[in-house]
């Protein structure tokens, strides 16, 4: 069997940094047009041509989203944003629309093309119909079970790869192809643009009452009819193994470096375990379900992969998230005073224990022994988001480090 890829998301520089050393073996990423994620910081090109070096420099590919439902208005910048891309020199282009693929093919035949989710790709035909037209990887519906997509895999070329989704958020609509928002807010989620309505609270109204609310009672957050619950397929790396997956892809574009380090080493782990022994994976099964809630999420399911969920597997659920850890940011170089650079992502103060991801799997508890501002000003807390700070935990640290705080009780809501 072959090792299939871990497929990261990454927001930004730093985070694309972060997934490559925290086990990604490859990226994706969007630029600053015509991917999914319009809301997301996303990449410069310049940004996007140190990230592809980091990244291929420790032998990791980077794909970038081109992913919309292109309008007539969108075409002539795609042609000239491929000619851009070609010159930073990507692995892959992400893409749904048939035109926007047209204009790849046309402008940078070399780099390949892998076919979105939001294409609708649930069915053997529709992968041999790319295959046909040149293109080497199709991202499955997420609506598909495993019997599903070890069917496709039986009735493809063996060149042809399989990438699906397995962990993290999931959409209310097919495939993603949702038009609550354009309706809502004139916000365009097939263009980059969506407002997430499915996660917003909604109650009944009786037409002939109208103002009167009536609350369809779920907890005491309130009602979430459209709002899935986070896809976790961390226990069941053999069954997506044996269906015949190339690429196992982690969702979360807008997500932080805590979210991804915390779900790329996790997988990282136990896709190596798996393919060392079955009997390592199982045996290393508590700890990855104890470090995969080390980030927000919501609670889990395994999604449509076992078939249509039922109502113990229910996928629509409230929109609570679930935050044991705070981030607290990345640690940076170290500095002439023997002290180590980060931005700040939330609030810490001298004397609080905290406590250090690293790569290899291991989490270190320390006390924070001092803070510094640039100017090398004494500080007994850092109350501002992304100040450069410098900072002393009383042991060596390594670039790319993870900086978190246990919480003591779950919060919601972000």
């Amino acid at each position: 069997m072959k090792k299939p890829e871990l497929l990261v998301p990454a927001s930004s520089l730093e985070v694309l940094k972060v997934a490559v050393v925290f086990g990604a073996d490859a990226v994706y990423i969007g630029g600053e047009a015509f991917g999914l994620r319009a809301k997301a910081k996303n990449f410069s090109l310049a940004d996007m041509e140190e990230g592809i070096r980091f990244a291929h420099e420790r032998q990791v590919k980077v794909y970038v989203t081109a992913n919309i439902l292109a309008h007539n208005s969108d075409l002539e910048g795609v042609r000239e944003y491929f000619a851009e891309l070609k010159q930073v020199g990507p692995d892959a282009l992400i893409i749904s629309d048939p035109g926007i693929f047209a204009i790849a093919r046309e402008v940078c035949p070399e780099i390949e093309v892998h076919i979105s989710t939001q294409a609708n790709n649930t069915n053997y035909m529709t992968y041999q119909f790319w295959h046909k037209l040149g293109v080497k990887r199709v991202v499955s519906a997420r609506e598909l079970s495993l019997q599903e997509i070890s069917e496709i895999r039986k009735q493809i070329p063996a060149d042809m790869e399989i990438e699906t989704f397995i962990h993290g958020a999931m959409c209310i609509s097919y495939s993603g192809r949702c038009l609550l928002s354009n309706y809502f807010t004139g916000r365009d989620a097939n263009q980059g643009a969506c407002t997430h309505p499915c996660r917003w609270k909604y109650a009944v109204v009786e037409e002939t009452r109208p103002g009167e609310y009536l609350p369809v009672y779920e907890n005491e957050r309130g009602t979430y009819l459209f709002n899935s619950r986070d896809l976790c397929m961390v226990g069941h790396i053999p069954e997506l193994v044996e269906a015949g997956i190339d690429s196992f892809k982690i969702e979360g574009r807008m997500k932080t470096a805590l979210y991804v380090a915390t779900v790329a080493r996790t997988y990282r782990k136990a896709i190596d375990d798996y393919f060392c022994s079955e009997e390592t994976y199982q045996a290393n099964m508590p700890w990855y379900l104890d470090q995969i809630v080390g980030c927000t999420y919501r609670r889990f399911t395994t999604g449509f992969f076992f078939g249509k969920p039922d109502e113990t597997s229910q996928i629509y659920d409230n929109s609570t998230y679930v935050k044991d850890y705070t981030y607290l940011g990345v640690v940076g170089e170290k500095g002439a005073q023997g002290l180590y650079r980060i931005e700040q992502r939330n609030k810490f103060s001298v004397g609080e224990p905290i406590e250090v991801m690293k790569p290899d799997g291991t989490n270190q508890k320390a006390v924070v022994q001092s803070i510094q501002d640039e100017d090398g000003n004494e500080m007994g807390s850092a109350p501002h988001p992304k100040q450069v700070l410098y900072i002393d935990l009383g042991q060596p640290l390594a670039k790319f480090d993870i900086l978190r705080r246990q919480e003591k009780e779950d919060q919601s809501d972000e």
